[in-house]
């Protein structure tokens, strides 16, 4: 009576928060998808999730379903590693980098994971910020770039790992502190602490400030979000980071985040390969191991995306709109 399939629909409905993206990210319909979850619950002659809640809200059913598949689902990866590694050897090189400061957050607990389930490949990280880090990727000077900014080489493959939200940060006693969402305005005669790179690769510039024509009044950077943070609970000024990055100190008690916009400003993290190497078993699983490693780690994770990007299309190099 349940499959497989079933579990990993479900798990895909929890995830994205939609049956319309879960479908999506299923490859199927969303009237075929419909149609699979009213046959399991005919079958089981139980509702599984309130229909017309947002996000699905599951029943009890539903949920120890969803504990079901929580257990065997990753047995089952498990098992398909294993196979993966038998049938096409165990050893290979990962020599990766990030377009992203604040990565390591997340990043160290995969690569903990990864390391333990394949010894025998070569696992090696680039240090510092590599702005041409995707031309490295496509010289195979690199094999995999963490980014949020998918670019135009049709010979690579950007992986999506997850959604997060981009967020201002300030001290507890800012005058914004207040509030739970900030204008781009708001922001002209503040300091903005932001990482020294391109102001178009930085989430808060290119996604808020620069298309409403705003600049802060003063720009001071600094390589360590750490530090950001001690400047920004100081009062020396304020700072954009991912909301996974900044829920740490949040919990803290140093300082609080507010969202970027009204409906808040999302983005959407990548792993680029090179499209040749997708169907490497140990690709596959690292891929893999990053994106269940963002949803155990990650305070305030979004749904994880659909689809995979590949080249420069309308249609597939335009995040996810909010």
């Amino acid at each position: 009576m349940i499959d497989i399939r079933h579990l990993r629909t479900l798990v895909a409905l929890r995830e994205a928060g939609s049956l319309a993206e879960a479908a999506e990210r299923l490859h199927l319909t969303q009237s075929a998808l419909s149609h699979q979850l009213k046959g399991l619950e005919d079958d089981a002659g139980l509702s599984l999730f309130v229909r017309k809640t947002s996000p699905p809200r599951f029943t009890r059913a539903g949920e120890r379903l969803l504990e079901v598949a929580d257990l065997i689902l990753p047995a089952l990866r498990d098992a398909e590693r294993d196979l993966g590694k038998l049938k096409n050897g165990r050893a290979g090189r990962l020599v990766m980098a990030i377009e992203c400061h604040s990565c390591f957050e997340w990043l160290m607990p995969a690569l903990n994971r990864f390391r333990n389930d394949w010894p025998e490949v070569e696992l090696d990280f680039v240090s510092g910020f590599h702005g041409d880090a995707q031309e490295m990727l496509a010289k195979r000077e690199l094999d995999l770039v963490v980014t949020s900014n998918p670019g135009s080489n049709r010979d690579l493959e950007f992986i999506p790992l997850f959604d997060y939200e981009a967020v201002l940060v300030v001290g507890l006693t800012h005058p914004l502190a207040a509030r739970t969402f900030v204008e781009p305005q708001d922001l002209a005669t503040e300091t903005l602490i932001s990482y020294p790179v391109d102001e178009e690769r930085l989430d808060i510039f290119a996604q808020f400030l620069l298309p409403a024509g705003v600049r802060p009044a003063k720009i001071r950077n600094s390589e360590i979000t750490l530090m950001m943070v001690q400047l920004v609970a100081s009062g020396r000024g304020v700072c954009g980071l991912p909301s996974w990055a900044a829920q740490e100190y949040v919990n803290r008690g140093w300082i609080k985040t507010l969202s970027l916009g009204k409906q808040g400003t999302w983005r959407t993290l990548y792993a680029a390969i090179r499209r040749e190497d997708r169907d490497t078993a140990f690709m596959q699983d690292f891929l893999e191991t990053a994106k269940s490693s963002s949803h155990d780690m990650l305070s305030r994770p979004a749904r994880a995306p659909a689809s995979a990007v590949s080249g420069l299309t309308a249609e597939n190099t335009q995040q996810k709109k909010r």
